[in-house]
């Protein structure tokens, strides 16, 4: 019977996957368990396993097409005796695949539709050229299509558009584009057509995730923020002291990071409304302390959770950093570890960023920054003395919290942080 693979939630706020590598095509044999397709998200890279024994029968998504969460991957006939689907994030069997010759939802807009290649009565190609032309607002009836049975291809597409561009302006034929839905309380951003002199750069499914995401906080979350100067000249000296030891015997190194999440992790509990979120005519409480680290990427970050962060010492928080950092650098990590975060928080000082204001993580109340470590001349006991200090800010959700509240977690996170020394545990 046909069995359809549909994308299942990755992560708590993934909505949708980019569809990488097929491993199979249609006609091909799978087995259970067997990998079947690579799924890239704005968290992570997933290799997907087939959930069933059977045969291809097709692929409803191509490489390269933004899926929705519930969107049919592939259809798959199974065996006769069947299979039962596993529990490790594969789907629940669902209906039989839909008729081919239905529209699919375009990624780009809800009310937007992409027909399917083999559809009759309607311009013929694929989703990944059907994306394609609604990214440029081209409209395909225009263009005569050079691939098999009159199908539109995606050079056809690049070349309409680069002609188009070398036309005056007035006698260009474009069809509109499909805005992206506005975030709640937010204005709508025009396409922008690049001028000569300008170079438009695609968005990766990476990029755009995040940016719906960053809109989707700042245009629902009523952000406030706060910072504090802390004397961290005793940790400093405690560090040195400590790292090129701890490297040796730990095989990793000791940063600032872990201390700062080792006192954050305590502050926590201290404060409790700081690790929940807002739950509409509720603010739900979190009773395990998950640590998102925000890891960058070069163009863009990720960020990975430490489950139970209360429970690790300052020790185990350098383990756990270094293996969400490598493994996050490799896109290696799992839909587990990034989900769950209750707070989060981001070294930018490892940037050499003095002061920042960070925008909250969607599903939390709060979001830490510990910046760039640098010597001051500072007043200690009615003297100038020259202290290693550095900036912590915090960006917090206003219905939540307050100045008095949130200003109370301050105080005590400096204190915390200033009392880190020569007596400091990190086991």
């Amino acid at each position: 019977m046909p069995y359809s693979f549909i994308l299942p939630p990755l992560a708590e706020t993934t909505a949708e996957g980019t569809v990488g590598r097929w491993q199979k095509q249609p006609g091909d044999r799978v087995k259970r368990y067997e990998p079947l397709v690579d799924i890239m998200t704005d968290k992570v890279n997933v290799e997907m396993t087939s959930p069933v024994t059977g045969v291809i029968s097709e692929i409803n998504a191509p490489e390269g097409v933004v899926v929705p969460v519930g969107g049919v991957l592939a259809t798959i006939i199974e065996d006769d005796e069947g299979s039962t689907p596993p529990a490790h994030g594969a789907p629940a069997p669902q209906a039989a695949a839909p008729d081919v010759e239905a529209t699919h939802a375009s990624p780009l807009h809800p009310s937007a539709t992409i027909a399917p290649a083999r559809s009759e009565g309607r311009q013929r190609m694929t989703p990944v050229v059907a994306r394609l032309a609604l990214e440029h607002g081209v409209d395909v009836s225009q263009i005569g299509g050079s691939g098999i049975e009159g199908r539109v291809t995606k050079q056809d597409i690049l070349d309409f558009v680069e002609s188009r561009a070398a036309r005056p302006a007035a006698v260009a034929v474009t069809a509109p584009v499909a805005a992206p839905l506005a975030a709640p309380g937010s204005r709508a951003q025009p396409s922008i057509t690049p001028g000569a002199d300008e170079e438009a750069l695609p968005l990766s499914p990476v990029r755009r995730a995040i940016a719906e995401h960053m809109s989707n906080s700042k245009a629902t979350i009523p952000h406030a923020w706060t910072m504090v100067e802390v004397d961290v000249s005793l940790l400093v000296r405690l560090r040195e002291r400590l790292k090129e030891d701890f490297r040796k015997r730990e095989g990793v190194d000791l940063t600032y990071l872990p201390f700062v999440m080792k006192v954050l992790a305590e502050t926590l509990k201290e404060f409790p409304l700081l690790n929940s979120s807002w739950g509409g005519d509720k603010i739900i409480l979190k009773k395990r302390i998950n640590l998102g680290i925000a890891v960058n990427r070069g163009e863009d970050l990720i960020v990975p959770v430490i489950k139970d962060a209360d429970r690790l010492s300052v020790a185990g928080l350098a383990h756990g950093i270094a293996d969400l950092v490598a493994r996050a650098r490799a896109n290696t990590l799992s839909p587990a570890d990034i989900s769950g975060g209750t707070f989060t928080m981001n070294n930018t000082g490892a940037l050499g960023v003095t002061l920042s204001y960070p925008i909250v993580y969607p599903g939390q109340a709060a979001i830490l920054t510990s910046e760039a470590i640098i010597k001051r001349a500072v007043v200690v006991d009615d003297a100038i003395a020259i202290r290693s200090i550095m900036n912590m800010c915090l960006s917090f959700d206003h219905r939540i919290l307050d100045g008095g509240i949130s200003g109370g977690f301050m105080r005590a996170m400096k204190a915390r942080v200033e009392k880190l020394g020569p007596d400091t545990a990190i086991y």
